[in-house]
C-alpha cells in the first residue's frame, strides 16, 4: 500500500509539474519578427491582408545616381516572394492591389488591379484633368483619395473595383483628404472647417461616403483621422490644449474620441486599426525616442522593447500596417543595420501586460512652443499628417 501510494504521489508530482509548465509557456508573450526581402537587399514594405500577403519592395543603387526598384507580393503569413512589375501600396483579401506610378507628362496616375493583382484600371479624377492619389481601398475595391478640384484638394470615393469617382466635400473650409475607408464604404480624414485654414478636423462619413461629420479634436485646434474599422472605430492624431499632439481612437460609429497617451514623451500618432480594435501607432518615450506601439488588451505596448525584437538584432521599428489577425507589417533596421521589411505576429496564446493606457502630462517632458495657428495647421497637414505617411505609403521617387 505505501509503495504504491508512493508510486502515485511520484505521478502526481510529474504531472502537476507538467501542468505547471504548460501554464508557464502560455504565460509567455509568444511574439516572432521575420525579414522580409528580395535578392537580400535593403526593402520596404506597403501592406498586409488578412491572409497575411504583403507588398512590399526591395531595393538597391544600380550607381551613384538611380536606384532599382524590386516590388514583391509574399503567400500568406509573409511565405514566399514574387517579383511584380509594379508598385503597389495596398492589398485587399481577395488579392487586388492598388498603386500609382508617373506617366512620361509626369502626371500621377492611380490604379488597382483585378483580384491576385491582375490587369491594371486607372482611376478617375474629379476634374477629369490630372490624375487623382488614392490612399487606401477595400474589400469591395472602393478607392479613397483626393484629388485637386480647382486648385484645392478634395476627397473622393470611388465605387466598386474603382470605377466611377465622388467628391466627398469638405467641412466647411476649401480642402479635405480621405486616408482610410472600411468594409461598409465608410471614409476617414480630414477636412479644413473653415475658409481661413487655421483649423483642420477629422471627418467621418456614413456608408459608400454619404454625408461627413466633424469628429472634433482632443481640445487643440487640429485633428486627422488615418483609419476606420468595421466597428466604425476611428484612429488618428489630435493637437492637444498644451500645443502637443496624441493618437486617438473612437468608440463605434466614432462617437467619443478618447487620447491613447504617449510611451512617456510629448508626442504620438495612430496609424492603422483593425477589427479587433488594435492600433498601431508611434509615439515618443520619456527620453525623447520615437518607438512604435500596439495598442491591443487595454494598455499600450512599445513593440521596440519586445524580447523577441531585441533578441533578434532588430532596433528602431516602424509600423505602418496590421490585419485582422493581429500581423503587423513595417521597416526597421536589422542586426545588420540595413533597412528591411518585417513581419511581426503574435500568437493566440499570448499573455500581453502592457503598460497603462494614459501617461499624465506630468510624466513627460516639457512641450515645445505653441506655434502659431497658421503654422500649427501647416504643421500638423504637412508635417504631422503627412510625414509618417512617407513612412507608411513611400512616394513615387522615379
Amino acid at each position: 500500500m505505501n509503495i504504491q501510494r508512493s508510486g502515485f504521489k511520484r505521478i502526481a508530482i510529474v504531472l502537476a509539474g507538467i501542468s505547471t509548465a504548460s501554464i508557464s509557456t502560455m504565460a509567455h508573450a509568444d511574439w516572432s519578427i521575420k525579414g522580409l526581402n528580395l535578392h537580400g537587399l535593403s526593402s520596404y514594405v506597403y501592406g498586409i491582408n488578412d491572409s497575411g500577403q504583403v507588398l512590399g519592395e526591395s531595393s538597391a543603387d544600380a550607381d551613384d545616381f538611380n536606384t532599382v526598384y524590386y516590388p514583391f507580393v509574399t503567400g500568406p503569413d509573409g511565405v514566399g516572394m514574387t517579383e511584380l512589375s509594379f508598385r503597389a501600396f495596398g492589398i485587399n483579401d481577395s488579392g487586388q492591389m492598388w498603386g500609382a506610378f508617373n506617366s512620361a507628362d509626369f502626371t500621377y496616375n492611380s490604379f488597382i488591379t483585378e483580384p491576385d493583382g491582375v490587369g491594371m484600371t486607372l482611376l478617375g479624377s474629379l476634374d477629369g484633368d490630372d490624375g487623382s492619389v488614392a490612399r487606401d481601398f477595400n474589400n469591395s475595391g472602393q478607392v479613397v483619395g483626393y484629388d485637386l478640384v480647382n486648385g484645392s484638394y478634395h476627397a473622393f470615393i470611388t465605387g466598386s473595383d474603382g470605377i466611377g469617382i465622388t467628391d466627398l466635400g469638405t467641412l466647411g473650409g476649401g480642402e479635405s483628404k480621405a486616408y482610410g475607408i472600411n468594409d461598409f464604404g465608410q471614409v476617414v480624414g480630414s477636412s479644413y472647417v473653415d475658409n481661413e485654414h487655421n483649423n483642420i478636423h477629422a471627418f467621418m462619413t456614413g456608408p459608400s461616403g454619404d454625408g461627413m461629420t466633424d469628429l472634433g479634436t482632443l481640445g487643440g485646434r487640429s485633428s486627422t483621422a488615418e483609419a476606420i474599422n468595421d466597428s466604425g472605430q476611428v484612429v488618428g492624431t489630435s493637437a492637444m490644449v498644451d500645443g502637443t499632439a496624441h493618437a486617438f481612437i473612437t468608440g463605434p460609429d466614432g462617437i467619443d474620441m478618447k487620447d491613447l497617451g504617449t510611451l512617456g514623451g510629448f508626442y504620438s500618432e495612430a496609424i492603422d486599426i483593425n477589427d479587433l480594435g488594435e492600433v498601431i501607432g508611434k509615439a515618443y518615450t520619456a527620453d525623447d525616442h520615437n518607438h512604435s506601439f500596439l495598442f491591443s488588451h487595454g494598455g499600450i505596448t512599445d513593440l521596440n522593447l519586445l524580447d523577441a525584437v531585441v533578441a533578434a538584432g532588430w532596433k528602431d521599428l516602424h509600423v505602418i500596417d496590421i490585419n485582422n489577425h493581429g500581423q503587423i507589417v513595417g521597416v526597421g533596421t536589422n542586426r545588420n543595420d540595413i533597412q528591411e521589411a518585417f513581419l511581426l505576429s503574435y500568437t493566440s496564446d499570448t499573455v500581453f501586460t502592457p503598460s497603462p493606457i494614459f501617461i499624465p502630462p506630468a510624466m513627460s517632458p516639457p512641450p515645445p512652443p505653441i506655434p502659431e495657428p497658421e503654422t500649427y495647421a501647416m504643421l500638423l497637414a504637412g508635417l504631422g499628417l503627412l510625414g509618417f505617411v512617407m513612412w507608411r505609403r513611400k512616394p513615387i521617387e522615379e
